[in-house]
């Protein structure tokens, strides 16, 4: 297979001026599904990859061409590819001719209105409307649900004669579904995610593939994924939850597997409740360990009004390590329980009010935050716009080797910005040595080391938690020596609880004041402009900043009144 990747080769993603690129990407992904997980595909299916391989240039590209479009069924007067380097027709003849693809002469309702026009349905149709009692003159859309009842399979040569030899079915799409899916990790991207995108223009960490940092370690495991990708595919399509509850698979020892499951339990929940079957909504949350399930479950107990089975639950869950969106809905649910059983209501301690303080400054038409920092930088005491990105890039770099463990499940190719489970609920249990070596660097002073020499190593490469753009290296040292250890510990820490909630919601600004005592040396300021007010996680960052002892403030600001000259105030 003329493929930029051979084994034991790092993949590189196709020259995008190259006309037959999305080839290139395919054969790319095929010969790394056959190295990496050639062990998962049966014989004949590693037989017809070899046999995928043997096919001229232009039956290769053609065919990779229908895989990536959506469907199985296609015309064949509508396959155009200029690019090929032989005619359509030429490359169709030997697709069917190696059992690739095949003509068929029955399609279902569905495709037919799919693959033609309204132009070519009319006159095929109008007699059979006609006896119906209806013109031919209706919409597509009202057509199909006209014949819906009279027509379930076309004979093409009966009804579009001038079409009998025109539409093929192409048949490896399973088989490539399941190479798309020990690629990509999932069946959400689609093959264009890959194939049709210009991958390098960014550039990725190398992460170790060893057979034992594989998310599927046997084929049962990607067949496991495919029933579960099936039940998700027919509650989409408006199958009932109680169709689909028999079909769920076990629990699978495998934890990137069990993950998934608990995300689809977590969906066919939902979906039970909304078709009032609350008994098999409370039983499929119950089976899943889903983050969102537990405040879910207990707002169906309360709508139950399975009181004290739900307050058992929720008295429990207070005692956890909760995220701020748990901890808020885990203590309204409470105070509504303790109303209802007459249970003293638990109690709370008051959020402290942030540090406020406000500016009228002349408008200039840049960004208000950045007409804060204008006006509160000193050469002395210098401001930045950080706003999510620096505690965030602090802590992707310390912990980069964590980031890009070759944890199972985390990383299925090398074009990864980051891992799979990076904000699944066990991103961090799975990692809880690594992370605590990582931290540990905290307390015997090493992480400055590390931290500036990854950013010194790995600049440029693409990490979810740092921003290139927004850290320089003169932000990066005033960062690590006016900001305490200790502090760059607890706020480590938050993240971790839930990196999906808490990576967002920082303050705009940072200031920094080397020359000041170690606990001064920084603050961070969040800016709220003319009518905008603090949001629920923004304010969640700044009571916790109270909590911990971190100078944080709110600056207000007005504009002054230029209105003679037509600025706003």
């Amino acid at each position: 297979m003329n493929s930029s990747a051979t084994p034991g080769q790092r993949l590189k993603a196709a020259d995008l001026a190259n006309p037959l690129y999305y080839l290139e990407n395919m054969e790319t992904v095929v010969n790394w599904v056959r190295h990496h997980h050639g062990d998962l595909l049966q014989a004949d299916e590693r037989r017809r990859l070899d046999d995928f391989a043997d096919l001229s240039v232009a039956a290769r590209a053609l065919l990779t061409r229908m895989v990536m479009r959506s469907g199985d069924l296609f015309r064949v007067d509508k396959l155009r590819y200029p690019e090929l380097p032989a005619p359509e027709p030429v490359a169709m003849a030997e697709l069917q001719a190696t059992a690739w693809a095949q003509s068929v002469q029955t399609i279902h309702l569905d495709e037919l209105f799919r693959l033609f026009t309204l132009a070519e349905l009319r006159p095929a149709l109008a007699d059979l409307l006609t006896e119906l009692g209806h013109s031919p003159g209706l919409s597509k859309g009202q057509m199909k649900v006209l014949l819906a009842d009279h027509l379930d399979q076309v004979d093409l040569a009966h009804w579009l004669p001038a079409h009998a030899n025109n539409v093929i079915h192409i048949e490896p799409m399973p088989l490539f579904d399941r190479i798309r899916l020990m690629f990509f990790g999932n069946l959400r991207q689609s093959w264009s995610d890959f194939v049709l995108v210009e991958l390098g223009y960014q550039q990725y960490e190398e992460v170790s593939f060893a057979p034992e940092s594989r998310a599927f370690q046997c084929r049962d495991e990607v067949d496991c994924y495919l029933v579960m990708h099936q039940c998700r595919e027919q509650l989409d399509q408006g199958l009932t939850a109680e169709q689909v509850w028999s079909q769920i698979p076990a629990v699978a020892d495998n934890a990137w597997l069990a993950s998934r499951r608990d995300r689809l339990l977590l969906e066919l929940g939902r979906q039970a409740e909304r078709q009032g079957d609350q008994e098999l909504a409370l039983a499929a949350l119950a089976q899943s360990n889903h983050r969102e399930t537990r405040l879910r479950q207990l707002r169906l107990l309360e709508r139950m009004k399975r009181f004290d089975e739900a307050w058992a639950i929720a008295d429990q869950w207070r005692n956890e390590e909760l995220s701020d969106a748990e901890a808020q809905g885990l203590t309204r649910i409470l105070k509504r329980l303790a109303r209802k059983l007459g249970h003293p209501l638990p109690s709370t301690v008051e959020a402290e009010q942030p540090e406020t303080f406000h500016l009228t400054l002349p408008f200039t038409g840049v960004p208000v935050e950045l007409a804060v920092q204008q006006h509160l930088w000193r050469d002395h005491q210098p401001v930045f716009y950080v706003e999510n990105t620096l505690i965030n890039a602090l802590f992707g770099l310390l912990c980069w080797e964590v980031i890009f463990a070759p944890i199972p499940g985390a990383f299925f190719h090398p074009f990864h910005t980051g891992p799979a489970d990076l904000t699944r609920e066990d991103f961090v249990p799975r990692r809880q040595a690594l992370l605590k070596a990582a931290l540990a660097r905290l307390e015997d002073g090493s992480y400055w080391q590390v931290i500036e020499e990854n950013f010194q190593r790995k600049q440029g490469l693409a990490n979810p938690f740092v921003n290139w753009q927004a850290i320089s290296e003169d932000l990066l040292k005033l960062a690590l020596t006016c900001i305490p250890a200790r502090h760059l510990k607890v706020l480590f820490g938050r993240l971790l609880n839930n990196l999906k909630e808490h990576r967002s919601g920082f303050p705009d600004l940072i200031r920094f004041m080397p020359e000041a005592t170690e606990d001064q040396r920084y603050e961070m300021i969040e800016v709220k402009g003319p009518g905008d007010r603090l949001q629920d996680h923004q304010r969640r960052w700044l009571e916790f900043f109270a909590v911990k002892g971190i100078a944080a403030r709110v600056c207000y600001v007005t504009w002054q009144d230029n209105t003679e000259s037509g600025e706003p105030e």
